[in-house]
C-alpha cells in the first residue's frame, strides 16, 4: 500500500480497510459491465461455504525459560513467573497478544513485539524473587520503568521511614499482593490504609476483601402482604434478672 499508513494498533487498521473495501464496491472497472458490488454478489453464489471452525491466527512454538525467566520468541524474550524458570513452555502468538502456557495453563501473557531483539518484562512475575533480594526493587531491570499509582511510593516512604529495612520488605510483601488482585483495587485498599494510618500487608488485605463483598441488600416488604402484618414482640430483659438470680443460687 502507497502510501504507507499509520495506525495505533490493528484494530483502527482493519477498520479503515473494511471501510475503504465498501466505498470501492460502487465503482466500475474499466472494460466490466456492473459495478464491484454487483459482481461480488455473482462471485458469492459461485463460493463454497465457509468452514464451520473458526481460524485462528497464531503461531504455535516449544520454547524453554532461562534462568532470568525469559522465553525467546520470535526474536524477543517474554517474561514467565520466577517459579517457571528452566520449565519447557509452549507459546502461543497471535496477531497482537503472546500466551505462555505451562500444562494446558496461561502463566504469562504480553502484547507482542513485531519488531526484534527487545526483552519484555511483567514485574509481578518476579516479586517471589524480590521477597529474597529486597534491594533488586531499586536496581533490578524488571522493576526499572514499572509505573506505580502514587500512593504506592507514599506507603514505600512511610514504611521505610518507620522501619528501615524492615518496612521495604513489608512494602514488598505487599507488592506481592498483586499476584492475585488486580492493580487499581490494590492501589485503593493502600489509599484507605495511608487514610487510617495502619500500612501492614495484613491490614492492607482485610481492606482488599472489604472492597470485594458486594453491600448487603435490604429486604423490603412491598410486595409482600403475607409478611406486612407479621410482627416481632419486644425482648423482655427482665427474663435475664430472673437467669441471673438462679445462677447465683447455684454457686
Amino acid at each position: 500500500m502507497v502510501p504507507i499508513p499509520q495506525f495505533d494498533d490493528f484494530e483502527d487498521f482493519n477498520q479503515k480497510l473494511a471501510d475503504d473495501c465498501r466505498n470501492d464496491l460502487a465503482r466500475k472497472l474499466r472494460g466490466k459491465s456492473g459495478t464491484k458490488s454487483e459482481r461480488l454478489e455473482e462471485d458469492r453464489r459461485a463460493m463454497r461455504l465457509l468452514p464451520a471452525d473458526e481460524f485462528e491466527a497464531r503461531r504455535v512454538k516449544n520454547c524453554r525459560a532461562n534462568t532470568l525467566s525469559l522465553v525467546r520468541f520470535d526474536r524477543n524474550d517474554y517474561s514467565v513467573p520466577t517459579q517457571y524458570a528452566h520449565r519447557a513452555v509452549v507459546v502461543v502468538g497471535s496477531i497482537d497478544r503472546v500466551r505462555i502456557v505451562i500444562d494446558d495453563r496461561v502463566v504469562a501473557e504480553h502484547v507482542r513485539d513485531w519488531e526484534a531483539e527487545n526483552v519484555h518484562y511483567d514485574p509481578i512475575h518476579y516479586l517471589g524473587l524480590l521477597q529474597k533480594k529486597p534491594n533488586s526493587l531499586d536496581f533490578g531491570r524488571p522493576f526499572e520503568q514499572w509505573d506505580l499509582p502514587a500512593g504506592f511510593t507514599v506507603l514505600r516512604r512511610r514504611l521505610e521511614s518507620d522501619c528501615a529495612s524492615d518496612g521495604r520488605r513489608e512494602f514488598i510483601k505487599i507488592l506481592r499482593l498483586l499476584e492475585k488482585h488486580e492493580l487499581r483495587d490494590l492501589a485503593a485498599a493502600i489509599d484507605r490504609a495511608l487514610e487510617i494510618g495502619a500500612m501492614t500487608v495484613d491490614v492492607v488485605r482485610i481492606l482488599l476483601q472489604e472492597g470485594r463483598e458486594a453491600p448487603a441488600k435490604i429486604f423490603r416488604l412491598d410486595g409482600r402482604p403475607q409478611l406486612q402484618d407479621h410482627s416481632i414482640p419486644e425482648p423482655k430483659i427482665s427474663r435475664y434478672n430472673h437467669l441471673l438470680k438462679q445462677q447465683e443460687r447455684h454457686r
